[in-house]
């Protein structure tokens, strides 16, 4: 009777210390052991930067030009003034616009570069005195008299960021500084909203992240035509031979890139990477049918018909598969003898200009007749050499608005001095960078916020510290941004929104997110009962019966003593 309480005392111990096992050492090590990790991230930086509050502060300096000033308003001079303007575009974000003017008397050499004979060699003169940074405008208040400028031209925009600006009438009437001032500031806006940041333009670059209503027709076009911010972009050009038995085509596309394209493309380096390849497709054919019109003794293609151009084409393409920026194509058709002249007409059957069109986001198509090269006696093939600066020119026009160049007209009584061999005004690319600084914070705010939120609602994603890295590198570099922009430092804004938007996409579509996205918890019944349940039931069992038999014991006990 000893033996078998002392074996049942046993087994009660056993079980107890089994159970005690189980629960102190193996449920703690199984949790531990089987739990997702997830590094840290700065989730109060990134809710902080999902209220994105932008301030864009450019430097503005006008210089009095002698005759312009009287010698009592020169006495107040220097003077500087500061303007804000708030604009609440939603309830997520709003922009400031900050703009510091200095203003002051030339000095002898600027007046020197004044008394030039032409508005460009005074730019010129101007420019080699001093170099203006990213982001900020030199304003030249000229007399009324000077020379300089065209009787009917108030305003002249150089290559540079330089303005040359007529004393307007109502000017030489202002007694005081103020009131000059006063008068002066209207012309100072429209010549900031030409040649800086503009509201329109800043709100579309947070098309990303703001639903974005534009007035126009217009303005919905400029919106879409340009490519969406890339860190790089691959441009191709090709040439289309549908016919080689008609003619033999020779193109010099190797010098006319590096002539006509490169110097615009190493200007725009700071916006992003460029690379240029080429091809030549023979028997490459349009997707629609031209029609013949017996008044013009031409083929026509329709402005309709344009759209249905492309895709057929753009089968024969090919894409570069080892890089995922955006592609750029640029398509040079030459008709063969049998459809010459090919002529592209517009919505009022006009033919257009420069036989050419492009297409939003996708690139340009220019039809390059040689009908001319088809005399009586001709021998087929035809040999024909490409006029290389005709068709780059057209080729250049395009990709500058491809690339979010604004090519609108200037306001009556403005002169806009041509681009020069770069293609690119410095005012032009300053403008442009403004745009692609406030459009990569929009967008890498957009992504990190939305993973973060992706993060927090699903648990079973693991987090690894190089993705903490990354979102860290992010929030990091969009803090820089935004406080580079506040302090007008452009070229760094830029170059912070840059690294911002590559950190973030590279974290957001990092493949170990993935892993334990699709593990649900069905499934992990599925795995740990067969393991758990043959183990924990005798276990239960066995606790369940010492606690019978504690009860049985504590009323045996009672009952005796009653």
């Amino acid at each position: 009777m000893a033996t078998a309480e002392v074996e049942r005392r046993r087994g009660q111990l056993a079980a107890l210390s089994i159970a005690a096992v189980v629960i102190i050492v193996g449920v703690p090590l199984w949790w531990k052991t089987t739990e997702t990790y997830r590094a840290w991230l700065p989730v109060s930086q990134i809710r902080e930067l999902a209220k994105l509050q932008l301030q864009l502060s450019a430097d503005v300096e006008v210089v009095f030009a002698r005759g312009t000033v009287t010698p009592e308003q020169q006495k107040k001079v220097p003077l500087t003034q500061t303007q804000e303007e708030d604009h609440a575009v939603d309830e997520d974000t709003a922009l400031k616009y900050r703009y510091e003017t200095k203003y002051r008397t030339a000095t002898i050499m600027e007046e020197d570069a004044l008394n030039k004979p032409t508005a460009a060699e005074a730019d010129l003169s101007l420019h080699v005195l001093s170099e203006s940074p990213c982001g900020s405008l030199v304003i030249y208040v000229i007399p009324e008299s000077s020379s300089l400028l065209p009787e009917d031209v108030k305003v002249y925009i150089g290559q540079r960021r330089t303005v040359l600006l007529r004393v307007a009438p109502q000017m030489r009437t202002a007694k005081t500084l103020e009131q000059l001032l006063h008068h002066l500031q209207p012309h100072i806006k429209q010549v900031l909203r030409v040649m800086s940041f503009s509201h329109a333009d800043i709100t579309a670059a947070l098309s990303d992240r703001v639903r974005f209503h534009p007035g126009n027709k217009e303005s919905i076009a400029d919106s879409m035509r340009a490519f969406k911010s890339s860190p790089g972009y691959e441009i191709t050009f090709s040439l289309l031979n549908p016919d080689p038995k008609s003619h033999r085509l020779h193109w010099d596309i190797e010098g006319a890139a590096q002539t006509y394209i490169q110097p615009l493309l190493t200007k725009m380096s700071p916006v992003a990477n460029f690379s240029i390849d080429s091809q030549t497709l023979h028997y490459a054919m349009l997707g629609v049918n031209p029609r013949f019109d017996n008044t013009r003794s031409a083929y026509m293609l329709n402005a309709d018909s344009l759209a249905h151009v492309i895709n057929p084409v753009e089968a024969r393409l090919g894409s570069n598969a080892a890089s995922s920026n955006p592609v750029l194509n640029f398509l040079l058709y030459v008709p063969d003898a049998y459809h010459s002249p090919l002529y592209i007409q517009d919505q009022n059957k006009q033919k257009v200009p420069s036989n050419a069109f492009h297409s939003p986001r996708w690139g340009g198509i220019m039809v390059y007749n040689v009908d001319s090269y088809y005399g009586p006696e001709a021998e087929f093939p035809v040999d024909i050499n490409i006029n290389m600066a005709k068709v780059m020119g057209v080729f250049l026009a395009q990709l500058r608005l491809l690339l979010g160049v604004q090519s609108s007209p200037p306001p009556p009584g403005f002169m806009v001095a041509p681009c020069g061999r770069t293609g690119l005004a410095d005012w032009e690319l300053d403008r442009l960078m403004w745009s692609r600084s406030v459009e990569n914070i929009a967008t890498a705010t957009t992504t990190i916020t939305s993973l973060a939120q992706l993060l927090d609602q699903i648990g079973n994603i693991v987090i690894n510290d190089n993705i903490a890295e990354q979102v860290s590198s992010a929030v990091t570099s969009l803090q820089l941004a935004v406080a580079e922009l506040e302090a007008g430092n452009l070229k760094f804004a830029l170059q912070f929104s840059k690294e911002a938007i590559l950190a973030s996409e590279k974290a957001f579509f990092d493949p170990s997110l993935l892993h334990l996205l699709y593990f649900p918890d069905d499934q992990k019944f599925a795995i740990y009962i067969p393991l758990f349940l043959p183990m924990c039931v005798p276990i239960l069992l066995s606790l369940i019966k010492i606690a019978s038999e504690a009860r049985q014991k504590r009323r045996e006990k009672q009952a005796k003593k009653d």
